[in-house]
Order: structure tokens, then C-alpha cells, then sequence
């Protein structure tokens, strides 16, 4: 495989090994230059001449260290002299990656991260340079079966070669996208999202929060309607009627926990809308369902009904001792309540929830909206982008977490043949899987995104965090992650909680994060042959996300800008009109 005979490749002899770290002694300065942190370098197996062992240097020391040297004395009757000499040891520490070996039956060479062996003391070390680098990382290239390896850029190491990931192991083990402002998150992203729309069936959603991707053809543009857009008929918006959400999602919407009379506000709230879903179903003549529905089935109701009902009892008087009328159980218990309610639901902001089409409200509504969230195949787009920035931002992790739930619910009780895999692109997962315990609506998203991260992959729902600040996001959820795309990070509490997501084979890594450039980024996991630093490719259509030229801009010569077009849309809450 390698041919080292030329003496330039040579780096030094092993003299320490502990399981995946080994430490060289360099025989001389000239040698220790070849060592460059970061650098791949090759050690071949005693006895094992098809097999060679691939490791990353970490460390390049030269230390001076000064010890005794005894010195004999000319004269017989004097004693032996002691005199300190400095002595210059050249140390490199090297961490294993795994081995590359023959593989007899496909007749090829394949790199694989186990390690079945460690290399003998004394063993020589050689640097993986030049011819030898880039047939290596052909080797690295080749490993990836054409049917499921995705194309992400090239090597840092050498830029031949082209870089590949397993596109299986990366949505089957979820995947951590992660980047400071700037490092271009956006870009990879839209990146994967390109090669994927190229897939027959491919099937990604993504929860785009700032309009970020709604340029991309390829993709369907969904949008939460803002509050001027509930009376339209467009094919583009997306209504989330509020029988879609669960009973928990009901109460974090309507229910303030702190009142002492919330219990009560629960019960009744629940089972006015269990009865509400009842006369529904027997409206439909689904008698069949009445034994079999709950609470949390996604039936249609009235809330107005539901509502009439809390008033009902918040004013009921009934019959007491002589003759005189009382105040009822539940009497005045639910005002605050019924305040609350009415805020939401006369709130336009909250139209594509209480003012969803009556097209939405139908027996088979669930079916369209799974439709449109889901639907693939060659004629659909394989790309779906649901715009959330109209979405109230203090009901946007339960809008979100609505979302994935219906998804994951449709999938979890899809046929197993007729189930097709599907994957969320979690942009700006930090605003609403946060990682301290917020208010009830971000609690019922992050249970959402959790209980998918889990057992997502049984049954084909697979997570890819997008996020600038990994150490504000669940950990429950980056916990699963196995697969991470680091691009520059330059926060020590993010480049900590990246840590802590790896082998500590592998922090020397990670000291390059904050010094990356942009489009650069650290894959680390099972979707991946050798843990490697990786040069984007350039999505052919880019995100709205570029960073503004500031003293560039300011160097034009532009009129004022209308303002009272800003305030108009600010009005209106939608930048469209």
C-alpha cells in the first residue's frame, strides 16, 4: 500500500503505547520538523505487512533535560566526577484512528476505526505526506458504497479528494449541525438539503424560524399564516387548527398552574372537550370510534361549545337550604380562565390555530395536513420548509413541537411496508429545545424532540440539530446525536458541550474549532470513516443568510429608506403586503 523508502517520510520509533495514544522519540531536529498537530502519519503492523495502522499527531514536544553524566578521574586516588549535561528529547504524541487493511475478497484496501492490534515497541513511524496522503484519502473516499454516501466537500488534509459521509448512518444516528454566527451553518445546511432533493423519495422537513430557506426551488414553501392571511386560500399556508393539540398543549396555552384553583380549571377544560369530541364523532356516524378514542386523539371539536360550557358552570347557581339559591361547585372558579381564553382566540396572531378554513375542521383534515407535511414521491418536492417566523414567539415551541408530534404519530402508526423515512432539520434548535427548564410551552416541545431523539429511529424519523449555541439546547437531545458537523465555534461553553459529546480520543480535535474558516467544519461520528476536518461545497442556491457588508453598505450613496413601509408591515405582522 505505502512505499517509504525514501527517508523523507520517516518520523521516529515508538517508544510508548497505551491502547489508542503512542508516543514517538524522534532521533533529531531535522525529523521532529516533519511533524506538523494535526498531521496523519501510518505505523505498519509487525508481521502484518497488509496491515497499517492511521493515527493523528496531537502534540510535538522538544524538551531539554539535564541529567548526571559520571566522568572518569586521571588520577587513581581521585573519585569519580559527576557533570550536568543538557540532553534534547524529541517527543510526539500520536492518538489512532484505525487501520487500513487488505481485504481479500473484494480485492481492495478499507479503512475501518476498529483496532484489533497495537503497534511493538520500537516500530517506525512514517508521515503521510504527499503521494501516500492522497492515496490514503482516496482509500478513505473509495470505503463509501455510491448507494448511500453523501458528498459534502473535500479534505482539509488533502483537497484531491473527495469527502463523503454515509448518508444512512447520519439521519439513522441523528445529527448535530453546529456553528457560531457566521461560520456557515446555513450554507451546509442548504448544502445536504441540495443533494438530498436529488434523491426519488427523499423526505426532509425543515423548521426554518427566520425565512432563511424560502428561496430554495426545490423545496416546498410552507408558511404559519400571520394576521392578516387567516381568510386566505393559499395552497402555501399551513393551518395548525387548535384540536390538533394535546392536552398538555391545551393547558400550557390556557392554564396558568400557579392559581389555586387550576386543578379544577384542568378537569373541566378536559372533559368539556372529551364530550365536545364525542357528539362529533357521532355526528360522523363514527360509533365505531366513541370506545376507542381519548383525551388526546386529534378529533375535531367545538371550543366554542367547550367554552359556553366553562360559562355555564363559572355562573351556575343551584337550589340551596330554604328555598334560596347558592352559588355552584364550580361557581366564579373559572373567570380568569375565560379571560384568558377569549385574549387567545380574539388575538389574530393565533388565526391559523382558532381561524383555521373550515376545509380544516373536517373529518379528514389530519389526512391533508399529513399530505402536505409528508407527502413524497417523484412528482412532489422532496423538500419541505415550514416558515414559522409568523408564529408568536411565546407559543412557538408548542407550534413546533405540534408539528413533529403529528409527524412522528402519523409514522409511529403507518403500515411498517408502506412507512418512508423522513427527516427534521431543526434550525435554531436553541430557541425551542432549550436546555434549562422553561415555561410549559417549551417543556411540551423539548418532550416532543426527546421522546423522537430516543426512538426516532425505529421508525424512521430521524433529527438533525441545527444550532449556534449547543450548550443552550437539550442535552437529553445532543446526547443522541452520534453524528457532529462542528464548523467554527469560538464560545468556551460550546466548545465544552461539544467535548463532552466525544470520545476523549478525540478532543485534540477540537482545539481547532475556534480558528477554522468559514465553511470549515470537524465531522466526528458514525457517519464517518476517519474523523476529519472537511471543506464545504458551496450550495448551488444559497440561503437568505448572508452576513451584511456593514462599512461596505455604508460606503453607498442611497436615498432614504421608506419607512412608512416597515411600519406598515410591523402593523400587519407579515412582510408580504
Amino acid at each position: 500500500l505505502f512505499n517509504f523508502s525514501d527517508e523523507s517520510y520517516t518520523l521516529g520509533n515508538i517508544r510508548e503505547v497505551d491502547t489508542r495514544k503512542v508516543t514517538l522519540f524522534v532521533n533529531n531536529d531535522k525529523d521532529l520538523r516533519k511533524a506538523r498537530v494535526g498531521q496523519l502519519v501510518t505505523i505498519q503492523l509487525s508481521g502484518a505487512s497488509e496491515c497499517w495502522l492511521i493515527g493523528m499527531i496531537d502534540k510535538v514536544i522538544k524538551a531539554v533535560v539535564t541529567q548526571p553524566i559520571v566522568q572518569e578521574s586521571n588520577n587513581e586516588n581521585d573519585e569519580e566526577l559527576d557533570v550536568l549535561e543538557d540532553t534534547v528529547i524529541n517527543t510526539v504524541k500520536i492518538t489512532l484512528m484505525g487501520a487500513t487493511r487488505w481485504d481479500a475478497i473484494e480485492q481492495v484496501y478499507k479503512f475501518s476505526r476498529s483496532l484489533d492490534h497495537v503497534p511493538e515497541i520500537d516500530s517506525i513511524c512514517y508521515v503521510l505526506k504527499d503521494a501516500q496522503l492522497e492515496e490514503f484519502m482516496h482509500i478513505i473516499s473509495s470505503c463509501r458504497d455510491g448507494n448511500h454516501s453523501l458528498e459534502l466537500g473535500v479534505y482539509k488534509l488533502n483537497e484531491n479528494a473527495r469527502a463523503y459521509v454515509d448518508g444512512n448512518k447520519l439521519f439513522q444516528r441523528h445529527a448535530a449541525l453546529l456553528g457560531s454566527t457566521g461560520s456557515g451553518k446555513s450554507w451546509t445546511v442548504a448544502s445536504i438539503l441540495e443533494r438530498s432533493s436529488r434523491l426519488p423519495s427523499s423526505n426532509l422537513i425543515v423548521f426554518d424560524l427566520h425565512g432563511e430557506y424560502k428561496n430554495l426551488s426545490y423545496a416546498r414553501q410552507l408558511r404559519i399564516p400571520g394576521p392578516d392571511e387567516v381568510d386566505c386560500d393559499d395552497e402555501s399556508l399551513l393551518f395548525l387548527p387548535y384540536w390538533l393539540l394535546n392536552s398538555e398543549e391545551i393547558q400550557s396555552l390556557f392554564v396558568d398552574r400557579s392559581e389555586f384553583s387550576a386543578h379544577n380549571q384542568v378537569v373541566v377544560v378536559q372533559d368539556s372537550i372529551t364530550e365536545e369530541k364525542k357528539k362529533f364523532l357521532e355526528s360522523q356516524s363514527k360509533t365505531d370510534l366513541l370506545q376507542a378514542f381519548t383525551l388526546d386523539s386529534p378529533i375535531p371539536y367545538s371550543l366554542d361549545n367547550a367554552i359556553a360550557r366553562l360559562k355555564y358552570l363559572n355562573e351556575e347557581r343551584v337550589p340551596g337550604a330554604n328555598g334560596k339559591d347558592k352559588n355552584g361547585p364550580f361557581n366564579g372558579e373559572f373567570s380568569r380562565l375565560l379571560v384568558r381564553m377569549a385574549s387567545r382566540l380574539d388575538d389574530r396572531r393565533y388565526g391559523f390555530l382558532f381561524k383555521s378554513p373550515k376545509q380544516y375542521n373536517q373529518y379528514d383534515s389530519l389526512s391533508m395536513i399529513a399530505e402536505k407535511l409528508m407527502g413524497f414521491g417523484e412528482s412532489k418536492p422532496r423538500v419541505k420548509v415550514i416558515d414559522f417566523s409568523e408564529v408568536p414567539a411565546d407559543i412557538l415551541p408548542v407550534i413546533i413541537g405540534l408539528v413533529a408530534r403529528i409527524i412522528y404519530q402519523i409514522q409511529f402508526w403507518t403500515e411498517f411496508n408502506s412507512r418512508r423515512p423522513i427527516a427534521f432539520v431543526c434550525d435554531e434548535a436553541h430557541l425551542y429545545l432549550p436546555k434549562k427548564e422553561g415555561n410549559p410551552a417549551e417543556r411540551r416541545a423539548v418532550e416532543s424532540f426527546e421522546k423522537i431523539a430516543k426512538e426516532g429511529r425505529k421508525y424512521g424519523v430521524a433529527l438533525m440539530i441545527v444550532s449556534q449555541r449547543p450548550s443552550d439546547v437539550s442535552t437529553t437531545i445532543l446526547s443522541q446525536c452520534n453524528n457532529i458537523i462542528s464548523l467554527r465555534l469560538t464560545n468556551a461553553d460550546d466548545q465544552a458541550t461539544v467535548r463532552k459529546l466525544l470520545p476523549e480520543s478525540l478532543e485534540s480535535l477540537l482545539e481547532a474549532l475556534p480558528i477554522m474558516d468559514v465553511g470549515e467544519a470537524m465531522v466526528v461520528g458514525d457517519s464517518v470513516l476517519l474523523p476529519s476536518r472537511i471543506k464545504i461545497d458551496p450550495p448551488e442556491e444559497k440561503p437568505l443568510s448572508a452576513t451584511i457588508d456593514f462599512w461596505t453598505c455604508w460606503q453607498d450613496k442611497v436615498t432614504n429608506t421608506d419607512f412608512s413601509i416597515a411600519v406598515e408591515s410591523m402593523r400587519r405582522q407579515n412582510r408580504t403586503k
